[in-house]
């Protein structure tokens, strides 16, 4: 599929494992979500532009590349998606944070929106939209949708974990979009859990049931 990235690094699949084992206690949890989004968003934010600014060393004046621009803007789709903030702002710590909360109904498994709040000026940014899982691929596609309605051009997906069928329906809905997956698992299952996953993220994260 273009347009989408499968990472391959060693560390990252390491880690993953790591969140996968349900003995992993919440604590661990919480830093390993934060550590994978670190080690993929060095990938995913390689195109970040530049520009030559004038610097003076200890020993003399040069012009060197600094990030341009308006910077970046991290979008978590709320809950789970907070996990992976800080691991952004920890590469780049003077991005803004933006929110989008969707929830997913239980009886038909799509989403509905709740809440949308967007860094001005949204349409100079590089938007990276954050969230571990990416299952029925709903709350991504809509949570993209979002972000363009509000003039949103340049927007990257990140996700730690996928079902084949929700980078399907993602890419589909959004071709123009680059998606960053840490991997790609074998199916959902009658509830709409990616298999074999790591159960619920935002639980997993948060200490809640």
């Amino acid at each position: 599929m273009q347009n989408v990235t499968i990472m391959d690094h060693p560390l990252i699949k390491h880690k993953i494992s790591m969140l996968r084992d349900k003995n992993t206690g919440t604590n661990e949890f919480r830093t390993l979500v934060e550590e994978i989004a670190m080690l993929m968003g060095f990938e995913a934010l390689r195109d970040l532009p530049t520009e030559d600014v004038e610097i003076e060393t200890p020993i003399e004046k040069c012009k060197e590349p600094m990030i341009a621009g308006k910077k970046l803007a991290v979008v978590p789709i709320l809950r789970a998606g907070l996990g992976m903030v800080g691991g952004i702002l920890n590469l780049v710590p003077t991005a803004k944070v933006g929110h989008i909360g969707l929830y997913r109904d239980p009886e038909t498994h799509e989403p509905h929106e709740y809440y949308c709040k967007l860094p001005a000026p949204i349409d100079q940014r590089t938007i990276l939209v954050v969230d571990p899982m990416l299952a029925t691929g709903g709350s991504g596609a809509d949570a993209v949708s979002m972000i363009k309605e509000h003039g949103g051009k340049n927007i990257k997906f990140m996700c730690i974990i996928a079902a084949p069928e929700g980078l399907e329906r993602l890419h589909q809905a959004h071709p123009d979009i680059q998606i960053y997956v840490g991997a790609l698992d074998r199916e959902l299952n009658e509830n709409a859990y990616i298999c074999p996953g790591l159960g619920d993220a935002g639980d997993r994260i948060f200490g809640t049931k």
